[in-house]
């Protein structure tokens, strides 16, 4: 959705878009000048709040927007508009990026210091046009070559050398050369505010969609992607499939895109209840069982029944059976997905007599 002309198309139609920008879709220097109107404090961040499962608002973004003007020609007619550009950052992704750079940073100081270290079993570097391609090799490896500081220094330790036989006694000079590694935290924070930001572009009036309403938007929209990680993953594990005729593998697809398609119906099913009904289902969580969640997924359905038993006793003259009763949740999940428990129930009632 995303290129200049689709959402021209849209806007033409008098409809409406909301999706990020990639860095092609922004004019030259946009996201600089975004960065510094924030840095000279010209815009307020907004901030953006998620209830969490323990019915607490959770802060997860915060941003601004800026209003740009738009105009293209779709279908022999110009289409003018003004477009909503909201800069969003996601506090998690800003975290979860933050620690990774700052680690990187560390582990690559850390490494490049280990080269001055001497000892058994390590390279001793004698020039300095030998140490700093080693140097070069972990800054780039770690991709902190603007956060760290370098300065190579070569030093000659005169040490003594005893006589022996013919040799008359005399010095010898050690050479060595050293690097000295320094962060530098001032272009290391700049980065780090940098992180976690992205654009959203959206034409529809604020009065009707505010900033926190297109960002929690965007966030529920219905990915297809998890599908297809699904179908991939698990618990449907397409991959990798030890079959070897063409006509097996075709038939383990279409079995296990039906298996997604149940999976895909009973979550949508299960969460279109609890919304239905404002409610929410605890006991899904391991170690947790308070925890609820208003949007549970089929799996955490599913493992709910995991510890469902049928236990078969055969005897000389008699097989009995016994099933597993069903707990308060399970009874709870087939209720929210329309399912009766009677057959179940039925069964187990039936399960100690004979087939």
């Amino acid at each position: 959705m995303a290129p200049r002309e689709t959402r021209a198309w849209i806007a033409s139609q008098r409809a409406y878009y909301l999706c990020p920008l990639p860095q092609v879709q922004l004019a030259e220097g946009e996201w600089e000048e975004a960065f510094a109107a924030l840095e000279r404090g010209e815009v307020t961040l907004s901030p953006v709040f998620r209830e969490s499962d323990d019915n607490k608002p959770e802060r997860i973004a915060e941003g601004y927007e800026r209003q740009v003007p738009m105009g293209l020609e779709v279908k022999g007619e110009s289409q003018r508009w003004t477009e909503r550009r909201l800069v969003i950052r996601s506090l998690r992704h800003a975290k979860a990026s933050e620690a990774a750079i700052r680690a990187r940073v560390a582990q690559a100081k850390a490494q490049v210091e280990a080269l001055n270290q001497r000892g058994r079993g390590r390279k001793r570097f004698a020039e300095i046009d030998e140490l700093r391609p080693a140097v070069n090799a972990i800054v780039q490896h770690h991709q902190v070559a603007d956060f760290l500081w370098l300065r190579y220094d070569q030093q000659d330790t005169p040490r003594p050398v005893r006589a022996y036989r013919d040799r008359a006694a005399g010095s010898k000079s050690d050479r060595q050369a050293t690097v000295e590694v320094r962060v530098d935290e001032e272009a290391l924070d700049l980065a780090v505010s940098r992180l976690g930001w992205r654009m959203y572009s959206t034409h529809k009036p604020s009065e009707q969609l505010s900033l926190e309403q297109a960002v929690l938007a965007y966030r529920s929209e219905d990915l297809v992607e998890r599908s297809l990680g699904r179908l991939k993953g698990r618990p449907l594990s397409l991959t990798p499939m030890y079959v070897q005729r063409d006509d097996h593998a075709t038939g383990l697809i279409r079995l296990l895109s039906i298996a997604l398609r149940v999976l895909t119906l009973l979550e949508f099913v299960g969460r279109r209840q609890l919304a239905g009904e404002e409610a929410k289902l605890a006991g899904l969580y391991a170690g947790n069982p308070k925890r609820e969640t208003a949007r549970p997924t089929a799996e955490r359905l599913l493992e709910a029944f995991q510890d469902v038993t049928l236990t078969v006793i055969e005897l000389p003259k008699q097989t009995m059976r016994y099933v597993t009763p069903l707990s308060p949740i399970q009874l709870r999940i087939l209720e929210i997905l329309g399912f009766s428990a009677e057959v179940y129930m039925r069964l187990e009632a039936l399960s100690v007599e004979p087939p």
